[in-house]
């Protein structure tokens, strides 16, 4: 992805407003660090309009943002109304963390190949060389590529089974990396 600075500071500028004290769950949890979803509403649009974004990428970022906060269903009526990769994606996202592992894995189905995929094969693949992820997770990338559908599986597993704190934590940082590079590919 060949992108200038003034769009990488646009990405930037887009996650500090949304961040939160910590990542979110992997399931359907609402933090207490969550700000209210009118807030991030109000927040998103103010800013959406200083950048004079259009109304499809509005519509993109509330939806993600109002993930990132656990405002699954608030941003689920968005994403189910976006017809691109990218709403799929979203939605993808949401099914997982509902959880609806099998609904997740049709929304990723329709994402086909999203730009955003070797962006987070790339930084999963850089943490996993650099021991910041469990090696377990090294499935989630094969031959350069992102499997989207081996992460809503190691998800399951590890909320299920598993339960292993470390994989939780390497799991929650692995959809920290596919939201950053799925907001990357929107602003970039």
């Amino acid at each position: 992805m060949n992108t200038s600075s003034s769009d990488k500071d646009l990405a930037s500028a887009f996650l500090q407003l949304i961040a939160t004290p910590g990542l979110p769950g992997l399931g359907p949890d609402q933090r207490s660090t969550a700000r209210a979803a009118s807030d991030i509403n109000a927040e998103v649009r103010s800013w959406a309009n200083e950048q004079q974004l259009d109304a499809d990428t509005l519509d993109v970022l509330r939806s993600a943002a109002l993930l990132w906060h656990d405002h699954l269903d608030a941003s689920h009526s968005i994403s189910q109304s976006i017809p691109t990769a990218t709403g799929s994606f979203l939605h993808g996202i949401m099914h997982r963390r509902e959880p609806d592992y099998g609904n997740a894995k049709y929304w990723f189905h329709r994402v086909h190949s999203h730009p955003a995929y070797a962006d987070i094969a790339q930084a999963v693949q850089e943490r996993l060389d650099s021991g910041e992820l469990p090696s377990s997770l090294s499935h989630l990338v094969n031959q350069g590529n992102w499997d989207a559908f081996g992460f809503v599986d190691a998800v399951e597993e590890g909320l299920g089974s598993s339960k292993d704190p470390e994989i939780i934590q390497g799991l929650q940082c692995v959809q920290q990396v596919e939201f950053e590079c799925l907001l990357a590919s929107v602003l970039y």
